[in-house]
């Protein structure tokens, strides 16, 4: 009885008061009174309120993590191609499905290497690349999968790849095809070398090389480890494929400055379109593409698959609404009386209305709340986890989404048991038992 008298008393202020001020100030007061009699049945029905807010609660966390996990990913690979300052420019061969299935296959040559070097305007540094993939090291006894590219000694200003301990390989090695080795520092671990493993020899391919140089570290790229790299002289990886195999080059190329890119672009393309031996109007054979665009790619990616995968996981929210509703469906049962008193001493429709949407909006928000603090820390935990993966980060974007849609849950899934409760005869209400 004391909580209905309370209510009651709520409405006869919201009633008069509201006539004694602008209807302005009416509309103050009757939010103020609306978000105080919310908060008021929220914390005399604590586990019903929270249960009733768990739909949401579980939906948001869903839609957090998900975003948080993308969002970290894709923050991480757009560093990493920043670093390379936008300057690095890598050409490889084009080849369609419907090429591969004819047989045809293009290729670049060594020849297209140097007809950039001597042609191409603005550029600074040439680097042929090619890898044999991922193959086992060995060293007494130990083993490990390295990815291995057989490169020139341009490619660490291309790359920006430099050692942290001795030297890259150098024109020398490459000309000579000697049996040296750069090695990141995964390699270093998982074969147990010593702290300092220059002069230390090595197994690849049934060839023994010796270990010129660890590279810097480099941390993951799209989820892969960059530090389990073995790099040898180019003709070295040449010589140990032998003349019955054709590398499968790429040529990675460094642009002078930033800001003629484009036009430098523009320039390989007429290079190796000559080179090539295309007539007007013949397609390219070959794909430039810039580090850059591959960031900006990448994110344009990132972004679909996480509009993608907020919007499915968002579904819970939807299932949350729903329970918002049927729970305040029962409260207008549990408190018909109440507002049976509130109407007889002057209470209006629309204020009894008010009263049942905001409580509905509130409850939706403290649980888009709680669901993004759990969202977040359930991301940053699967992202420690996961080894190699990047930090979590939920985006500002994400935060306003999450308590914009949660509010507009309990607003959509509010509206039906407010006007229920709004619709009751305050005499019929007076005698519900």
């Amino acid at each position: 009885m004391p909580a209905r008298g309370a209510a009651a008393g709520r409405a006869h202020r919201l009633r008069y008061g509201g006539e004694s001020r602008g209807r302005s100030g009416s509309a103050m007061i009757l939010l103020r009174e609306s978000v105080r009699s919310a908060l008021a049945s929220i914390r005399a029905h604590r586990l019903r309120s929270f249960l009733t807010a768990l739909g949401i609660i579980i939906g948001v966390a869903s839609v957090i993590t998900v975003i948080s996990l993308i969002q970290g990913l894709s923050k991480s690979v757009s560093e990493k191609f920043a670093g390379l300052g936008g300057t690095s420019v890598t050409i490889r061969p084009h080849n369609d499905m419907k090429d591969r299935m004819r047989g045809k296959t293009s290729h670049l040559r060594l020849e297209d290497v140097e007809q950039i070097r001597l042609r191409a305007d603005g550029v600074r540094h040439v680097s042929p690349v090619f890898s044999p993939g991922f193959a086992e090291v060995r060293y007494m006894g130990a083993a490990a999968t390295a990815r291995v590219l057989a490169t020139s000694a341009s490619y660490q200003d291309v790359n920006r790849s430099y050692p942290r301990l001795g030297r890259f390989i150098s024109a020398p090695d490459d000309a000579r095809a000697r049996r040296v080795a750069v090695i990141g520092e995964d390699l270093v671990a998982e074969l147990h070398l010593p702290a300092d493993p220059l002069g230390t020899f090595i197994s690849y391919g049934g060839e023994w090389f010796k270990v010129v140089g660890v590279l810097e570290k480099q941390g993951t790229l799209f989820g892969m480890s960059q530090d389990n790299q073995l790099i040898i002289p180019f003709n070295t990886g040449h010589s140990l494929l032998g003349n019955h195999r054709r590398p499968d080059l790429s040529i990675t190329v460094a642009v002078g400055e930033l800001a003629d890119l484009e036009q430098t672009m523009g320039q390989l393309r007429a290079v190796m379109r000559a080179a090539h031996r295309l007539r007007p109007g013949q397609r390219d054979d070959f794909e430039i593409q810039s580090a850059e665009q591959v960031a900006d790619t990448f994110e344009k990616i990132s972004t679909t698959v996480t509009l993608i995968m907020g919007g499915v996981v968002g579904i819970a929210l939807l299932v949350g609404g729903i329970g918002i509703m049927n729970i305040m469906l029962v409260s207008v049962k549990e408190r018909t009386r109440e507002i049976g008193i509130c109407k007889a001493i002057g209470a209006r429709s629309r204020d009894i209305m008010a009263q049942f949407l905001v409580e509905a909006v509130i409850l939706a928000t403290l649980g888009g709340l709680i669901g993004l603090a759990f969202g977040y820390v359930l991301g940053a935990a699967i992202a420690a986890l996961i080894p190699d993966f990047p930090p979590a980060v939920v985006p500002w974007w994400a935060v306003v989404l999450a308590l914009l849609f949660s509010g507009g849950v309990g607003i959509v899934f509010g509206v039906v048991p407010a006007r229920q409760a709004a619709r009751l005869d305050p005499i019929e209400a007076l005698r519900y038992e």
